[in-house]
C-alpha cells in the first residue's frame, strides 16, 4: 500500500486512519488517496488495477500533486470569500471537487497539509462524507 517512512513526517495509524476514511465513504470507487505538504507528498493508497508498478503511480500522481499545490496559494483568497456571520455568504471553504470525463479528484486542505482522492465516476454525495472526515483527521495533526 505505502512505504514507511513517510516523506512528509505523517505516523502509520494517521495514514490508516486516512485511507480508511476514504475507503469507507467511497467505497470501491477509490483509485487513490494521496496526503501532501507544500514541499513533499505520500502515496498512501492506489487500487491495485491502475498501474503496473508503484512507480508508474508515483509519477502521475507527482503531477497531480504539482498541481492540486495551488491550493496552499489560494488559501487567502477562500478566506475572502468566506466572510463569518455573512447571511449571504458562501460559507468557509471545505473541499475542492474536479469533474473529469472518467472520474474526480478531491483536494481537502487544512493548514499546511492536504489530501488527494481520485475515483472512478459516482455519485458526488459521497464527496461530503469522506472531505468532512479526513478534515477532522488534518485538523486533529
Amino acid at each position: 500500500m505505502y512505504d514507511v517512512p513517510f516523506d512528509t513526517g505523517i505516523e502509520t495509524p494517521f495514514a490508516d486512519s486516512v485511507i480508511s476514511a476514504a475507503r469507507t465513504s467511497l467505497g470501491d470507487t477509490l483509485r487513490s488517496v494521496i496526503y501532501f505538504t507544500p514541499s513533499e507528498m505520500d502515496l498512501l493508497y492506489v487500487r491495485r488495477d491502475l498501474y503496473e508498478s508503484r512507480q508508474g503511480a508515483l509519477e502521475v500522481k507527482s503531477r497531480l500533486v504539482e498541481f492540486e499545490r495551488g491550493g496552499f496559494a489560494e488559501a487567502p483568497v477562500r478566506t475572502v470569500l468566506s466572510v463569518p456571520d455573512d447571511p449571504s455568504g458562501i460559507g468557509p471553504y471545505e473541499f475542492t471537487v474536479r469533474f473529469h470525463r472518467d472520474g474526480f479528484v478531491v483536494r481537502v486542505l487544512e493548514g499546511d497539509a492536504g489530501v488527494i482522492l481520485t475515483t472512478d465516476s459516482m455519485d458526488v454525495d459521497a464527496f461530503e462524507d469522506a472531505a468532512t472526515a479526513i478534515t477532522t483527521l488534518l485538523a486533529a495533526t
